[in-house]
C-alpha cells in the first residue's frame, strides 16, 4: 500500500511537514520534508535528541507552536481534516477531545496552588460540561481510571504532596478527560524510577488498547520505544532517517546516525566481567557502620513530650564501603533512602545511630560545622540540575572557581590558570569561562559542574544522577569523561541513579537500597548478571529495553564506558 493510501485511512497524516523557526539574525529549519502516519489504536515512538524537531512536531499535532515558528510547506490532517487551516477557536475545540498532551514535567505543569480534583476538574467541565456532583464522579472516575490509589484522598491534596508517579498518573487523567483519539506522551516517564516507569507505561498501554486510542510517544530512551511503540522513527535534524518496527530499526539499523545512538544508549551496553582493578587491594576511602536514619514527623508530638513524636525511619543499618578509584552506585526506588545517605555523608545531616568513617582516620559523625569544613575538600557533589545549582547571574569562571576563593587557595592570575586547565580537563572550550549558565547546553552545564567539583583536588566524587535530563550520546560523553578523569586522577564515585543502564556502564559496586535498608551488595557483574534477590530482579526487569538490548547483543559487540 502506498504511503497516501496508508494516510488517508490514518487518524493523523503528515506529509512532506515543513517548520521554520525565523528570529532577527537567522531562520532555523526544525521540520524539514518530515511524513508519517499514526492509525486508531496504534502506538508509535518518535526518537531523537535535543534539537532533532520531535517536540516542533508534537506541537504542530497540537496547534501550540511558539509565535516564531511559521509551516511553511507540507499538510497535517487530524481525523480527516487540514488542521493547517485550523482557526486558534477550533484547535480549542480539537485539544483535549480529538488529541490529548502528557507533558513531561509534572511540577511545572500541574498549578502547585489548587488542589488535584480542582485542576482535573476544570479540564473535565470544559470538554465535558459536566457540573455539581456529576463532575466530582467524572473526577473520581478518571482519577480510579489510570490507577490512582485512593482517589477521594486524592483530590484534595497539592501536587507537591503527591509521588512523581502518581503527579505523572494525575496529568494523564488530565489528558484523558475529554476522551481523545490521540494522545501524545512527551517523555511521559524519564524522571521515574524503572519501577514506576514500567507502571505508568503499563497504564498507558493498557489504556490505548482498551479504549482504541492512538499513541504518539516523544522520547530520547530507545528503551522505552522498543518495548513499547508499534513503530519508531528516528528523527535528527528535522527529518526522519529512519523508521521501522522496534525490532527492524533497533536490532538491525539501517542508517548511521541510529546506528550511533544505539551504540550512546546505556540500555545496549553489557557490563564487564569484573570491576577494573588497581594492580593491588584497593585502599578504603569511606565506610558507613550500621547507620541508621530517623526523621520526627511534623504534627506527631507536643513540645512538652506529653505525647511522644512519630517517626519515619529513612535508614536502618546500612553498611557499606567506597574503595578508592573505583564507582560504588546507590539504586533504588523512590524512598528508599538515597538521598539521605548522600546528606549524611556530606555532613548535611546526623545519623540517629551508626558511624562514618573517612579514610580510616576520621569519624564524619562526630564532627561539628567547623571540624567538617576542611575535610569538605576531599569530598565534592556533582549535583542532578546543574542549571538549578548555578547562580544564573555569575560567570561560568565564577562558578568554577567559588570554591578556591571559598578556601583562600588561589587569587590572580592563578587563579585564571587554574580555572582554563579544568575546563580543559573536562574538554570545554575555554571560551567558555565568559558566559552566563543559560548560555550553555545541558551537556556542556553538567560538565562545568564536574569541573567546579574537581577545583578542590578531591578523592571522593558524590554523582547525583548525573545525566538523568540529558539525551543519549550527550549520556555517553559525560559518562565516558567521568570514566577517563576516574582512571587519570584515581578520584572515586558513589553515583546515586534510578537508570540502572546507566549504572550498569560505569559501575565497578552496588549497593540496593529498599525502604531504608541494603537488600542487596556486591560486584556489578555479579548483581547485573545472577542478581540474588527478588526486589533486584524486579528492577532488573523493569529497564525498558533489556529484552532487545540482550538479542542485540549476541550479533554486537559491547562497548565498556569503564575505565
Amino acid at each position: 500500500m502506498s504511503l497516501p493510501d496508508v494516510q488517508a485511512q490514518a487518524l493523523v497524516a503528515v506529509r512532506d511537514l515543513r517548520v521554520h523557526y525565523r528570529s532577527r539574525e537567522q531562520t532555523v529549519e526544525a521540520v524539514n520534508g518530515v511524513s508519517l502516519s499514526i492509525a486508531a489504536g496504534e502506538t508509535v515512538a518518535i526518537v531523537g535528541e535535543s534539537g532533532s524537531g520531535k517536540s516542533t512536531l508534537a506541537s504542530v499535532l497540537m496547534g501550540l507552536l511558539a509565535p516564531n515558528a511559521k509551516i511553511v510547506g507540507g499538510s497535517v490532517s487530524i481525523a480527516g481534516e487540514d488542521a493547517t487551516r485550523y482557526s486558534e477557536t477550533r484547535w480549542r475545540q480539537v485539544r483535549g477531545r480529538t488529541v490529548g498532551l502528557v507533558p513531561q514535567d509534572p511540577m511545572v505543569a500541574l498549578n502547585p496552588t489548587m488542589r488535584i480534583g480542582r485542576q482535573v476538574g476544570e479540564v473535565v467541565q470544559r470538554v465535558r460540561g459536566s457540573r455539581g456532583r456529576v463532575l466530582d464522579a467524572d473526577v473520581l472516575e478518571l482519577l480510579e481510571q489510570v490507577g490512582l490509589d485512593r482517589p477521594a484522598l486524592r483530590v484534595r491534596q497539592y501536587p507537591h504532596e503527591l509521588s512523581g508517579g502518581q503527579r505523572q498518573r494525575v496529568l494523564i487523567a488530565i489528558a484523558l478527560a475529554g476522551r481523545p483519539r490521540l494522545l501524545i506522551a512527551d517523555e511521559p516517564t524519564s524522571a521515574l524510577d524503572v519501577t514506576v516507569q514500567r507502571r505508568i507505561l503499563d497504564h498507558l498501554e493498557a489504556l490505548v488498547r482498551r479504549q482504541g486510542i492512538a499513541m504518539l510517544i516523544i522520547t530520547h530512551d530507545l528503551g522505552v520505544a522498543a518495548d513499547r511503540a508499534d513503530r519508531v522513527l528516528v528523527m535528527r535534524s528535522g527529518s526522519i532517517v529512519e523508521q521501522g518496527t522496534p525490532g527492524a530499526v533497533l536490532k538491525a539499523p539501517r542508517h548511521d546516525y541510529t546506528r550511533a545512538l544505539l551504540q550512546a544508549a546505556p540500555a545496549w551496553r553489557v557490563p564487564q566481567a569484573a570491576p577494573i582493578g588497581l594492580g593491588e587491594p584497593a585502599r578504603e576511602v569511606l565506610r558507613f557502620e550500621s547507620v541508621s536514619k530517623a526523621f520526627e514527623l511534623p504534627g506527631t508530638g507536643d513540645w512538652l513530650r506529653r505525647k511522644p513524636a512519630q517517626t519515619f525511619q529513612a535508614l536502618d543499618g546500612v553498611s557499606l564501603r567506597v574503595q578508592a578509584g573505583q564507582t560504588l552506585a546507590i539504586v533504588g526506588e523512590s524512598g528508599s533512602g538515597k538521598t539521605t545517605l548522600l546528606r549524611l555523608a556530606l555532613g548535611l545531616d546526623k545519623p540517629t545511630s551508626g558511624r562514618i568513617m573517612l579514610d580510616e582516620q576520621h569519624d564524619l559523625t562526630r564532627l561539628d560545622a567547623a571540624g567538617f569544613r576542611p575535610l569538605r575538600q576531599r569530598l565534592q557533589l556533582v549535583q542532578q540540575n546543574p542549571y538549578a545549582s548555578f547562580d544564573p547571574r555569575l560567570t561560568i569562571f565564577d562558578s568554577i572557581v567559588a570554591p578556591l576563593r571559598a578556601f583562600g587557595l588561589l587569587k590572580g592570575q592563578a587563579l585564571v590558570q587554574e580555572a582554563q586547565r579544568l575546563v580543559d580537563q573536562v574538554q570545554l572550550p575555554r571560551a567558555v569561562l565568559g558566559r552566563l549558565p543559560r548560555e550553555l547546553s545541558g551537556g556542556q552545564r553538567q560538565r562545568v559542574a564536574i569541573a567546579r567539583a574537581l577545583a578542590l583536588k578531591p578523592e571522593l566524587l558524590f554523582l547525583d544522577e548525573p545525566v538523568s535530563a540529558l539525551d543519549v550520546s550527550v549520556q555517553a560523553q559525560i559518562l565516558a569523561l567521568l570514566a577517563e578523569l576516574q582512571h587519570e586522577l584515581r578520584v572515586s564515585y558513589v553515583l546515586v541513579s534510578h537508570d540502572l543502564a546507566v549504572v550498569a556502564a560505569v559501575a565497578h559496586d552496588i549497593v540496593v537500597l529498599r525502604q531504608g535498608t541494603v537488600v542487596e551488595q556486591g560486584p556489578a557483574a555479579s548483581i547485573f548478571g545472577a542478581p540474588a534477590e527478588r526486589y533486584t530482579q524486579d528492577l532488573l526487569a523493569a529497564v525498558p529495553g533489556r529484552r532487545l538490548a540482550h538479542e542485540r547483543s549476541e550479533a554486537v559487540e559491547p562497548v565498556a564506558l569503564r575505565a
